[in-house]
């Protein structure tokens, strides 16, 4: 959210700079523009977000983050990754040594683009699921999976959990 926030601010000051730049209207034109001017104006002047002196930072937003984002926040304040989303580097994996693979839950979609060079090819998605070598069907590069989290299935529902059908 505090990045949201940080784009919209921009355009919330240029809004209020260009409405009180603006010359003198017409009576009718001015009652139709006044709300939202003085709207923008008091929402700049209590919001410590939008004051114009400096940009939102994760402190600003810490009180009013709650779960996921909030660990993600806190992890970023101590100049850590909560969930890195950066595509995983390293040496091809073979089936003596496996590409390691980081995972929240126990399974996870993984895409494989192939080796370098003319060993690169379109990217093949499939499911990595904990236990469980995956071997890509182009270029037999293989990978594991290494839970790093709670575990469980991400999409909140565990294989013992089919009994509600």
């Amino acid at each position: 959210m505090w990045r949201r926030l940080q784009t919209l601010a921009p355009a919330l000051r240029r809004a209020a700079a260009a409405a009180a730049a603006a010359p003198a209207a017409p009576a009718s034109s001015a009652a139709r523009t006044a709300p939202l001017s003085s709207a923008a104006a008091a929402f700049r002047r209590t919001s410590p977000l939008l004051s114009g002196d400096k940009p939102a930072t994760v402190e600003d937003v810490m009180p009013i983050a709650t779960g996921l984002e909030r660990e993600e926040l806190e992890a970023e304040l101590q100049g850590k990754k909560r969930f890195d989303m950066d595509p995983p580097v390293g040496p091809f994996g073979t089936k003596e040594e496996p590409a390691v693979i980081e995972s929240y839950y126990n399974k996870r979609i993984v895409g494989c683009p192939g080796g370098e060079g003319e060993d690169e090819h379109d990217v093949v998605w499939f499911w990595l699921e904990k236990d469980k070598p995956h071997e890509c069907p182009v270029c037999s590069q293989y990978f594991v999976l290494k839970v790093i989290g709670d575990g469980g299935d991400p999409d909140g529902h565990d294989d013992d959990d089919n009994t509600h059908h």
